[in-house]
């Protein structure tokens, strides 16, 4: 019979790693195109120097197109903020001739209201006849106010406001003892804004401080007395 020590030699014997072998479709060899630690140390100073000098031209590069970019960009910029501007000039000059169209036609037609109020505070209707004929052009009158309120003409109330110059023009100053000085008495001719914006100036009286008694008219109401 073998002996203990010739089993236990071919048990180990029969443990041992069998041999590698190829799987098959992978390549298990080293990749020669990647640098190994002999290739880098085989990099002289010469090599060194010039992929230095080439990453300095590429950093450099980099750099001038970054500036030309930065200059496209603001060239964009001032465009868009140039472009708005013209557009937002073009728009106010655009609705500022619409309204010096606007405000001088319907300036015309203020005559045309203006007649309408003095025919309807000079005439009084006496017969049947007179009343159809006052009504008829009343009618026209009131079609033509509605029309104008519509596009956005409004009548000033002058009468007892202060004085404005930028909405009042002043033909007449009175004494006065009831109104107070610079204050309204009488609108002689209607004014009219069309929005914010004057159409015509109201036409008004100015009441002003009446004088003061001179010595000369307190002789008299002494000597009248």
């Amino acid at each position: 019979f073998p002996s203990h020590d010739t089993v236990i030699n071919e048990e180990s014997t029969d443990n041992s790693s069998p041999e590698t072998e190829p799987v098959s479709g992978i390549d298990l060899s080293p990749d020669e195109s990647l640098p190994t630690q002999e290739d880098s140390a085989t990099l002289t100073d010469s090599d060194l120097m010039t992929l230095t000098s080439q990453v300095a031209s590429l950093t450099e590069q980099v750099s001038s197109l970054q500036v030309q970019v930065d200059e496209r960009t603001g060239q964009y910029v001032r465009i868009v903020a140039d472009f708005e501007n013209f557009r937002r000039r073009t728009q106010r000059e655009k609705e500022d001739l619409e309204q010096q169209v606007k405000g001088s036609t319907l300036t015309e037609l203020l005559s045309v209201v203006d007649n309408f109020e003095r025919a309807r505070s000079q005439i009084k209707p006496q017969t049947e006849g007179e009343m159809v004929i006052h009504k008829s052009y009343q009618g026209v009158y009131k079609q033509l106010v509605d029309g104008l309120k519509r596009l956005g003409v409004a009548p000033m109330r002058a009468e007892g406001q202060e004085f404005d110059p930028n909405l009042h023009e002043a033909v007449m100053r009175e004494q006065s003892a009831d109104y107070g000085e610079g204050i309204v008495m009488e609108e002689l001719v209607r004014g009219y804004l069309l929005g914010d914006r004057v159409l015509r100036h109201a036409m008004v009286k100015v009441a002003v401080a009446p004088e003061p008694p001179t010595e000369e008219n307190n002789t008299e109401e002494e000597s009248v007395t």
